[in-house]
Formats: C-alpha cells, sequence, structure tokens
C-alpha cells in the first residue's frame, strides 16, 4: 500500500496544540484502516522567523511541494504586528497559499445536534443548517498589485483584481460541489458598486449556463451577511471572491457555536493545503485549553480531498460527532460552570472512537462528504 507524506506546519499560538491532536487522529485512522503515513514538521510564520529569519523558510517550500498533503496549524503572532511585510506570519500563509496553486478553499458549516443549545441563534433557525462556502484564495485584494503605504505613512493603497480565468475555475468547483449536494450556488458580490464584481457576476452566470441542474442566485456581500445568521438554512454552495470569503466563514462559525469546529481544505491542481478556520489565538496558546475539533474535522477533508480515502475520513466525521453526542466539551464550548476537556484530552477521545467501529453514522459532517472540486 502506498505510504502517504503529509507535510505538517503547526505554525503559531495554539497551531502546534491542536496540529498534535489533528496527527493522533490521523495516525488512529491509519492504524484502523492499514494506511501507513509519513508525517514531517516544518517552520511557517512567527516559528519560521524564528527558526531561518523568513516566514516561509525554504525547506517548507520544498516540503509542501513534495508531499501528498500540507496540514497546517496557525499562522500569526502579535509580536511581529509591526515588523516589515515580507517578515509577517501571514505573508508566509500568503506565499504557501501561491506556491501551491490552491485557488479553491472549501469550508463546510454544518450544525452538530448535540451543540444546538451553544449558538446564540434560536434552535428553529439551525436545524437542518448544512452550507458548503467556496471561497477563492489566491486573488483579489490579498494578493493585487500595487499595494503598499506612501513613504509617509498617511496613504496607503491596495488592488483589487480578478481575471475571468480566475473567477471562472473557482465558478466550477462551487458548481460541481453543488451538483452532489442540494443543486444550488449563491453568488456572493458587491455588483452595484465594484467593476470587479461586476465582472464576477457576468463570469458565474456564464459559468452556471453549463450547468443547467443547478439554480444559481446572486446576492451583494451585505444582503448575504445578513441572511446568514438570519436564514442559513436558505444556503446550500455559498460562492465568494477572497475577502469576502474570508469574513462570512468567519460569520458562519457563530451557526455552530465556535471557531474552534470548522476546518478547511484549499485545493488546485497540486498537493492540497488543509487547516482549521480558526487563527493563532495567542491569549490561549500553551494553556492545554483550545478546541480541537476544528483541526480534527480537518484531517478528515484531507483523506477525502486531499488522498481520495472516503471511508477513513467518515470514521474520523463519526468519532467527532460522537464525543459530541458522549457529553465531551472543551472549554468554548462546554456549558458556563461544566466540566470540561482539554485540548489534548478531547483529541484522545476522538483519537479512541476513530479505532473502533460504528455501524450506524452520526452527526451532520458527512453531509459534507460529497462535495468534489473540479
Amino acid at each position: 500500500m502506498k505510504t502517504y507524506s503529509i507535510a505538517v506546519l503547526p505554525g503559531d499560538g495554539i497551531g502546534p496544540e491542536v496540529i498534535a491532536e489533528a496527527e493522533r487522529a490521523l495516525e488512529a485512522a491509519g492504524d484502523r484502516f492499514g494506511i501507513p503515513f509519513t508525517l514531517q514538521r516544518f517552520p511557517i510564520g512567527a516559528a519560521g522567523v524564528a527558526a531561518a529569519g523568513d516566514p516561509f523558510p525554504e525547506a517548507t517550500r520544498a516540503a509542501v511541494t513534495r508531499g501528498d498533503a500540507v496540514l497546517l496549524g496557525a499562522v500569526g503572532d502579535p509580536s511581529l504586528d509591526q515588523a516589515p511585510r515580507h517578515l509577517r506570519p501571514e505573508s508566509g500563509l500568503l506565499a504557501l497559499r501561491a506556491q501551491l496553486g490552491v485557488y479553491a478553499n472549501l469550508r463546510p458549516v454544518a450544525v452538530f445536534p448535540a451543540l444546538v443549545d451553544r449558538s446564540p441563534l434560536k434552535a428553529d433557525r439551525l436545524e437542518g443548517v448544512d452550507v458548503l462556502i467556496v471561497r477563492e484564495l489566491t486573488g483579489g485584494l490579498y494578493y493585487g498589485e500595487p499595494r503598499g503605504r506612501d513613504a509617509g505613512g498617511a496613504a496607503a493603497v491596495n488592488t483589487l483584481r480578478y481575471t475571468a480565468a480566475e473567477i471562472k475555475r473557482v465558478a466550477r468547483v462551487a458548481f460541481e460541489a453543488a451538483r452532489q449536494r442540494r443543486g444550488h450556488v449563491t453568488s456572493v458580490d458587491k455588483a452595484n458598486v465594484l467593476e470587479v464584481s461586476q465582472l464576477w457576476r457576468e463570469t458565474v452566470t456564464r459559468v452556471g449556463q453549463d450547468y443547467p441542474d443547478v439554480r444559481l442566485d446572486h446576492l451583494y456581500v451585505d444582503t448575504a451577511a445578513m441572511r446568514l445568521v438570519a436564514d442559513p438554512k436558505a444556503f446550500d454552495v455559498l460562492l465568494t471572491e477572497n475577502m469576502f470569503g474570508d469574513i462570512l466563514s468567519d460569520e458562519a462559525a457563530v451557526l455552530v457555536g465556535s471557531l474552534g469546529l470548522l476546518p478547511s481544505a484549499s485545493l488546485g491542481e497540486g498537493p492540497g493545503l488543509f487547516e482549521p478556520i480558526h487563527g493563532s489565538a495567542p491569549d490561549i496558546a500553551g494553556r492545554d485549553v483550545a478546541n480541537p475539533i476544528g483541526a480534527i474535522a480537518t484531517v478528515a477533508l484531507l483523506l477525502r480531498h486531499g488522498l481520495g480515502l472516503a471511508e477513513p475520513a467518515a470514521a474520523v466525521e463519526r468519532a467527532i460527532s460522537l464525543a459530541l453526542e458522549q457529553g465531551a466539551r472543551t472549554r468554548d464550548i462546554a456549558e458556563p460552570g461544566a466540566p470540561a476537556l482539554g485540548t489534548r484530552a478531547m483529541g484522545e477521545r476522538i483519537a479512541g472512537l476513530i479505532g473502533v467501529s460504528h455501524t450506524e453514522s452520526v452527526g451532520p459532517a458527512e453531509r459534507n462528504a460529497k462535495a468534489q472540486h473540479a
């Protein structure tokens, strides 16, 4: 059997803690299904600056293109907020995405029945919520040139730029995913004021003509943000450009109850990049309180989308759901004053459940199992 090589980039803050539990889950899946994995760790972000004076060191650059997939923790350190742009941790993350060419970011958002009470929304609004956010990842304001501040620091510029080809390829990812789900794509833009959004809407509409079996509608980003909390069940696949997707996917975490629960997969033509959507959370780093579920759920996406291993992916998702059904909670999703598991204890609980067979499918995560990329 093939040995899969995974480049592991723990990153900064709580990244190393949650990634340790993701590795534990991956190894548990490997043990159960007889799949060998080789896991090698490399620095990125502030860890890269500390190790090599570069947020995306040369050794890391080489490793991510050699592997079958990349597993990332989190990037960011407030001590480098005022550093030159080339030394900021986030510059390493953007360079990583660009090098891998991962242009489509998939962020599944499904509410665990056991955690309905942890969302600020009423339970009747959460029943059946199952959204897949497809975010364009390598264009837009985060990459556009020119960018920078003038010599005096009193003015700055960023450039929002997309080509029709960039929009077309990510739109196809969304439409293909919708075909495997409920057949509905909602494209988000600001076409009433932005020329780039006008190109976005026109291009997505043209792509949609190739998918007559998929219903397409368009929303301005402000309306989409409102509807995401007012009527989240209205969405199936939500297609967005880079910055809008960054904001809306974090907003969607409100639905499930915590940023610490959500995974993501970034896909292109080469190795995929898999990471939980939360940040580095330096205020809780090293305290064994971070929620590792987002990182562990990311392992399921890595197995399914990165390696084509659907059965082990489903086993990881079932284990997460079962742990929650059994009452396992970290601090961020526990009732006030209720006992909570630490990062490691939650990871051990889920890994133990991965290692046993469950005859019954549980939890919402598997509803996203068929979301595919082009």
